[in-house]
């Protein structure tokens, strides 16, 4: 136990302890570090049990994203625990698996044999420096109710860390019940590009003393979210993998890193941007209003120092922190990112990349997870690079990374190996279960390929079973069919699109993959939401209802008020497989309990 011998309470010092990278902060008459935020007792999936939003009345008065004091008092963020039933049930049959064969035209119904692999996926957990003096949060934190700026500033931000422990937690206890081979991040696991960012995250799952807030380090005696606290860890037993994001690597996801960004960043001045609600290179380049920061000292992490210029006669200022710093440089948005991954005490050290991704300033690889499967995951970085790109949020692909695409499926095809691709941002997904997800296509125009062109390619692989993706923040499931007008394709050359929501935004859930293999040698893919686990009162559990509340204040349409689904999406996704792929995995697979 960590003592302030000799300090006075009204000593102003701070004193940092270091354990290993993670500080363990404790100001004079703070008490010992919060021990950890255990979950509750209870962990279930979304196929069990659910988190649902409790209805409000059409009469309910509207509040702004900044009242979050009124967010509990006027019900928007209220929820409850209910059945585990799909997101676009059949209200007369409801299921907590929705049976898709429509890409396995030969199935019969044929039963589950063996299990061939089992993997966890989360994704866009945007861990964020409220206090950082570098982020847009004026533009969400002055909007009014009905705007759409919740990725400016949303209440979740205090509590981003906390919400990745908690996951951490709930894995560990479903790994009990039944082992995951391996887990991966599927990208922006960083808000802004930051190395206190990165490093929270890394911590996090290796189980360090973490020290959630920096510069001042306001509230960090009493005030919940600001607490130095021990996080779980993942269990050792876990090996888990990265895919980088474009919040990894740009500012806000939006924009190059340049001198005034980088500037912002670590000095002590905050931003001055356009107040325009989309965070663009242009915006983030041009002058008119001060962002403000989080005050940590706040039970509801209100926004101050923010406002139009003019209501400033000097420029407001915090306490800087040079582990702010920016991860991205004027030539490489990758490698600094990257190499943190080798500071880590869970398993693989690198969580992927390897000397040569380093070397090569490359993020993509390729991985097997069980030696006596014959399976890929391939590890693709299908985001934007360099300065002056017109739009940070899009894919691309240059000839590098799709020659490097096309040679790892030719070799997983040559071998007689299921492959997995992996990547932050999807490829031509559907809209069926969310219309206001995003636009469509996804790839930008600087890419080498579009994304009907990249699936042209794709479908000429037919052991390419599964993509899966994050960065539009929702669950859906697309059915990527082959082309029948293509001489010498068939089913088999279909393949599964998977995204996965985020654990900042509301549902906040992380996702399992359960492959298994069927009598008829088909394969079978279990996909399944899963809320963390919580327990009442843990910063966890506010950022949930802040979660749910964020999305209903700044969705502001009747049906988001009326809206109680729990936005899981649970499904059973049969592939076909060629026949030679099927003689191969006829006795591969583990007895399903």
């Amino acid at each position: 136990m960590i003592k302030t011998h000799g300090i006075t309470k009204k000593c102003v010092c701070i004193i940092t302890l270091c354990l290993g990278f993670a500080c363990l902060l404790l100001l004079a008459g703070c008490p010992d570090a919060q021990p950890g935020w255990p979950i509750a007792k209870d962990v279930f999936t979304t196929a069990e049990r659910q988190i649902l939003p409790i209805a409000l009345p059409a009469s309910t008065p509207q509040i702004n994203p900044a009242d979050v004091v009124l967010y509990a008092q006027f019900g928007y963020s209220a929820w409850h625990v209910g059945a585990g039933t799909n997101y676009s049930q059949d209200p007369h049959n409801p299921q907590p698996y929705d049976k898709r064969t429509e890409l396995a035209p030969g199935y019969t119904d044929a039963p589950n044999a063996a299990r061939l692999l089992s993997f966890f996926a989360m994704t866009d957990i945007h861990i964020a420096d409220e206090e950082s003096p570098a982020q847009p949060l004026y533009i969400g934190w002055s909007a009014l109710y009905g705007a759409s700026t919740s990725s400016a500033y949303s209440p979740v931000i205090l509590s981003t860390i906390q919400v990745l422990d908690a996951a951490v937690q709930t894995i560990n206890a479903l790994h009990k019940r039944s082992p995951f081979d391996f887990g991966i991040s599927l990208g922006d696991d960083t808000n802004n590009t930051q190395y206190i960012e990165i490093r929270w995250f890394i911590d996090v799952l290796d189980g360090k003393f973490i020290t959630p807030s920096s510069g001042a380090h306001a509230g960090a005696c009493n005030i919940d979210y600001q607490m130095p606290f021990k996080a779980a860890g993942l269990d050792k037993t876990i090996p888990w993998y990265q895919t980088i994001g474009n919040h990894d690597q740009f500012w806000m996801g939006s924009a190059y890193e340049d001198i005034k960004t980088a500037q912002a960043h670590i000095g002590n001045t905050v931003l001055n941007m356009s107040d325009d609600p989309t965070p663009t290179p242009d915006g983030v380049n041009g002058y008119g209003a001060y962002m403000g920061v989080v005050d940590g000292s706040t039970p509801y992490g209100d926004v101050i120092k923010a406002g139009p210029q003019e209501d400033f006669d000097i420029p407001p200022t915090v306490v800087a922190d040079e582990d702010r710093h920016s991860l991205s440089t004027s030539t490489s948005s990758s490698l600094n990112w990257m190499s943190e991954f080798f500071n880590t005490t869970s398993n693989p050290v690198g969580h992927g990349f390897t000397q040569t991704n380093l070397a090569n300033d490359f993020a993509c690889y390729s991985f097997e997870p069980k030696a006596d499967l014959p399976l890929k995951v391939i590890v693709l970085d299908d985001t934007v690079k360099g300065p002056g790109q017109p739009n940070y949020a899009r894919a691309a692909l240059d000839q590098t990374r799709l020659d490097w695409l096309e040679d790892e499926l030719q070799e997983g095809q040559d071998h007689d190996k299921l492959m997995i691709i992996t990547a932050h941002i999807p490829v031509h997904p559907q809209q069926t279960l969310d219309p206001d997800s995003g636009n469509y296509p996804l790839f930008s125009s600087t890419s080498i390929v579009d994304d009907l062109s990249l699936l042209d390619i794709l479908h000429t692989y037919p052991n390419l079973i599964l993509w899966i993706s994050g960065h539009r923040h929702v669950n859906v499931v697309t059915p990527q069919a082959y082309n029948p007008s293509i001489a010498g394709q068939g089913p088999e050359n279909s393949f599964w699109e998977v995204e996965t929501s985020s654990l900042r935004d509301f549902p906040q859930q992380f996702r399992t993959f359960d492959i298994r293999r069927n009598s008829d040698n088909t394969v079978s893919l279990f996909v399944t939401d899963v809320d963390p686990a919580v327990r009442l009162g843990a910063p966890a559990a506010k950022s949930r209802g802040y979660a749910i509340g964020a999305s209903r204040i700044c969705g502001a349409t009747p049906a988001s008020i009326l809206d109680t689904t729990s936005h899981a999406y649970n499904a059973e996704l049969v592939k076909q497989l060629t026949p030679g792929m099927q003689t191969k995995i006829a006795n591969y697979g583990s007895p399903i309990d």
